[in-house]
């Protein structure tokens, strides 16, 4: 089974940025076909589409709460699919996920970001 680990979360100051990483394990050759996209949840709160990004032509969609400030991008040979956040605010403190488009691989454990002054 597909196995997602997120890394690269932190506690930063408004304004700051993050860069998450998504390594996709035991997907092998298919990750260069996969739709990947990264989500965010906090307590109380439905998970949250933050960004996603197709193979086939790199098109890529955004949250608007987060479109200008953020970056997905992906590298198929290292299987690994990355989110720089810029320009962070408190609002984007989350635990942040990734899995494919719609959310159909396993959760893995999220790498927590905090944004506080």
């Amino acid at each position: 089974q597909v196995q997602f680990m997120e890394s690269g979360g932190g506690v930063v100051q408004p304004g700051e940025s993050l860069q998450l990483s998504c390594v996709v394990n035991k997907i092998g050759g298919m990750f260069r076909f996969a739709t990947l996209a990264w989500y965010r949840s906090t307590p109380g709160k439905q998970r949250e589409l933050v960004a996603g990004m197709k193979p086939s032509d790199g098109s890529i969609t955004y949250s608007d709460s987060v479109k200008g400030r953020f970056t997905i991008s992906r590298d198929d040979d290292a299987r690994t699919v990355y989110l720089q956040m810029n320009e962070l605010t408190p609002e984007d403190t989350a635990t942040y996920y990734c899995n494919d488009i719609i959310g159909s691989g396993p959760w893995a454990q999220g790498t927590q970001v905090t944004v506080s002054s």
